[in-house]
């Protein structure tokens, strides 16, 4: 799954001949799960048509600040339509300009704003990519010079100019990157930005079934969403994550999440271990069984007797056995407590050897197994406690990656 996934992208277009190359960028945007807008310099027109544009974006085309609307009853009458540019900068989460030419980077970078684009780009508060396209004289100018290096200034990011023919038949320097680059070069810098890129993170999901005989187990009402969720906020922070989970309906289509497939406490256990010495952040959150029956029978037990003596065992306890031996790891484990939960919960933390304990309380409406919410407390072992209200998975699983952040930079 890309980076860009559920992005607002606004596109700006301005008047090159590399915008024939903006149809083929709009697509792999969309491609990405971006959802993107188009705003285009009215001279930008001559060169690829809104039409194409707005098809592809499934959106409409800005090109400039009024439009004419003919809705009206008598056909004879037009009714302007105001295109906010304020609105379309609040709306973007990357502002990517390609092609760029020497006319526009000139005005972007002292200010002038004749079209819809410019007006755009100096309203934007989002981050704002741009891609060079000109001729080789016109990219190797000393006011060309100038332009790019004022826009870098402005934390303007600049995608770097291809190499090749250009449109006057020299060759060199100028040609727009290609539509691939600039996704692949977009995708890269945001990943370069992310706080936990580099960094590995091993988190536990869902139930543990711990087996009687071939057909039946002792297992809980675990779903796994909570891990799951845990797992896409640290992907999503830059982390590259292993995820370990028993059985779950759960999945994620998160390329940074490799997930490892276990039924028991005792093949959690092992999985676990396999990956503890190499990561930097532990995050259990599997609900695994804290005991399993001393025998499994080889056959399906049958219905004889009027009573049933199943005779279980501990498992392992795979959170303790990690605080024993951890080293440099920050290690979370959670409590779902019925009674006496703060005191329990600490008991744990300090136990278990952890760097933080997510406390989560069957008395709380809403919190859980099986729901999408939850309502937790963060307790650190430094004493001090953070008691959240209720709240999506989701949301709490960004918390949870938020206060990791703040400790580990503490």
């Amino acid at each position: 799954m890309s980076i860009l996934k559920d992005k607002n992208i606004l596109l700006g277009i301005t008047a090159g001949i590399a915008a024939y190359k903006s149809a083929s960028l709009v697509r792999l945007f969309i491609k990405a799960g971006a959802n993107v807008k188009v705003v285009m310099t009215p001279a930008s027109k001559d060169f690829i048509t809104p039409l194409t544009l707005s098809t592809l974006s499934k959106n409409p085309v800005y090109s400039s600040f009024v439009e004419e609307d003919l809705s009206a009853n008598r056909q004879d009458e037009v009714n302007p339509v105001w295109n906010n540019h304020v609105d379309l900068g609040l709306w973007a989460d990357l502002f990517v300009i390609a092609p760029a030419t020497a006319n526009t980077l000139a005005k972007m970078a002292n200010g002038v704003c004749d079209n819809i684009l410019l007006a755009t780009y100096l309203s934007a508060k989002c981050p704002v990519y741009f891609a060079p396209a000109m001729d080789l004289d016109m990219y190797k100018h000393q006011s060309t010079k100038i332009t790019l290096k004022k826009l870098k200034s402005f934390d303007n990011k600049m995608i770097p100019v291809g190499t090749g023919e250009l449109a006057s038949g020299l060759v060199g320097e100028g040609r727009m990157a290609e539509p691939e680059d600039i996704i692949s070069y977009i995708e890269k810098d945001i990943l370069d930005q992310l706080p936990l890129r580099g960094k590995k993170v091993l988190v536990t999901a869902g139930p543990t079934y711990e087996a009687l005989d071939p057909v039946r187990f002792i297992g809980n009402h675990s779903s796994g969403k909570m891990g799951f969720e845990i797992a896409n906020a640290a992907a999503n922070l830059g982390a590259e994550v292993f995820l370990i989970t028993g059985p779950t309906q759960e999945q994620t289509q998160n390329s940074s999440v490799k997930i490892f497939h276990v039924t028991s406490a005792e093949e959690m256990y092992n999985e676990v271990h396999n990956h503890f010495k190499t990561i930097d952040i532990g995050i259990l959150s599997a609900a695994v069984a804290d005991y399993k029956p001393k025998n499994v029978a080889s056959q399906k037990i049958k219905k004889k007797d009027e009573t049933f003596t199943i005779q279980l065992e501990k498992t392992k306890d795979i959170l303790k056995s990690l605080g024993e031996i951890k080293s440099n790891q920050f290690l979370v484990g959670f409590a779902l407590e019925t009674n006496n939960e703060v005191e329990n919960a600490k008991g744990k933390l300090k136990a278990k050897n952890l760097d933080l304990i997510v406390l989560n309380s069957l008395q709380d409406k809403g919190a859980g197994f099986g729901g999408s919410t939850n309502k937790v407390t963060f307790i650190m072992s430094s004493g001090e406690m953070i008691e959240n209200e209720l709240k999506s998975k989701t949301k709490v699983a960004e918390d949870l990656m938020q206060q990791i952040l703040k400790q580990l930079h503490a």
